[in-house]
């Protein structure tokens, strides 16, 4: 896929992520429906594999799971360049993508969440700020279902993705029932693809 981006589309990428931050309550997984919209369904920058593979690995790594910024950072700015053929100038586009997205999400979220924990724990004791804790519970929860809900659009044949359906039921009621750590459950699914079952 190769796109072409002006230094303006770069600044509104980085104005979309820095927004984005701010509303990403329950971390970053939970913008990602949004990101959707704008990176796949409104600039098409970024095609539906590549927007899936991006959280997909992102979630298979060890580490953080903001990692999906930087990797769909990396897809923009490699489709910017012309793609990997393109050599090295793609690569260094790429790179620019990730600085682009990650500093965009990481910079306002960063400095609210140190002010406002610094604030919260200092008033700790307040009923308005055990009420706002207890109410974002169900927000967080409405967003990563929702994050789901758009992941699963990818999988829409039965037929094919049955197995996919199963496993994926399977590993969140092991999750859910035994707090079983999820490497495991990465590992298995794995596995079961290298096998050709998913």
């Amino acid at each position: 896929m190769t796109i072409a981006l002006a230094p303006a589309d770069w600044l509104d990428l980085f104005a979309h992520f820095l927004s984005l931050s701010l509303l990403a309550v329950g971390g970053a997984i939970s913008t990602a429906p949004d990101m959707h919209r704008y990176l796949v369904d409104t600039r098409h920058w970024l095609g539906e594999a590549q927007f899936s593979s991006s959280i997909a690995l992102a979630q298979a790594a060890p580490g953080p799971n903001v990692l999906f910024v930087a990797l769909m950072g990396w897809n923009v700015g490699l489709n910017a360049g012309g793609g990997p053929a393109a050599g090295w100038p793609a690569y260094g586009l790429a790179l620019l993508g990730v600085a682009v997205t990650m500093v965009g999400m990481m910079l306002p979220s960063a400095v609210l969440t140190l002010a406002a924990t610094r604030w919260a724990h200092r008033n700790r004791a307040l009923r308005a700020v055990r009420a706002f804790k207890a109410g974002m519970a169900p927000i967080v929860v409405a967003l990563l279902v929702a994050t789901g809900w758009l992941l699963t659009g990818a999988h829409d044949q039965p037929a094919r993705d049955g197995p996919l359906w199963l496993l994926t039921a399977a590993a969140t009621l092991i999750v859910w029932r035994t707090r079983l750590h999820l490497l495991w459950l990465i590992g298995a699914g794995a596995v079961l693809g290298m096998l050709g079952i998913v």
